[in-house]
């Protein structure tokens, strides 16, 4: 756990840090998001599970360049499922740090590393990075949507999320 909050706050005080350095208000927005979150886990000698359930988390955004973003977030997700009779459930805090590439005035392409902490496993590595690639679009200035597909990459079983969202930007 003292890895986790540690690296959290490495991740914001360097994008605070930056952003301070690129200056102006207009260079920075905070926001939250949230939806479904299907879940697909394959476990380690063969098998696979999927669960769904919902994600809930917050951002930032820096500019960067005319048309790249930082976004860096946290968030919550929490699935659950029952098979035969037993309740399986996945609790995950994760820390995404994407870039936003705007591809047309209202859409836009989004890339980057995510740091997932499984709150739930017993397992001493309970910490996995993955790689999230998406989409987004500006309904308006402030409303969005998203999907993401966050690709796990490390970890005897690999965690993939499908996230599928709204946002709102402050």
């Amino acid at each position: 756990m003292k890895k986790i909050i540690l690296t959290m706050v490495a991740a914001l005080a360097v994008t605070f840090a930056f952003a301070q350095k690129k200056g102006g208000s207009d260079d920075m927005r905070f926001g939250v998001r949230g939806g479904l979150d299907m879940i697909s886990v394959k476990i380690a000698g063969g098998g696979s599970e999927s669960l769904t359930g919902f994600y809930l988390g917050g951002f930032a955004e820096f500019a960067i360049a005319d048309q790249f973003v930082l976004q860096p977030g946290i968030s919550y997700h929490s699935a659950s499922k029952t098979v035969n009779g037993f309740d399986i459930k996945a609790n995950f805090l994760s820390v995404p740090v994407l870039v936003k590439y705007q591809v047309a005035e209202q859409f836009n392409l989004l890339a980057g590393p995510s740091l997932y902490y499984n709150t739930d496993s017993e397992a001493q590595d309970k910490t996995t990075f993955n790689l999230d690639l998406g989409a987004s679009y500006d309904i308006t200035e402030n409303f969005l949507v998203e999907a993401r597909y966050s690709i796990g990459l490390t970890g005897d079983s690999k965690v993939n999320h499908f996230l599928v969202g709204v946002g709102y930007k402050f």
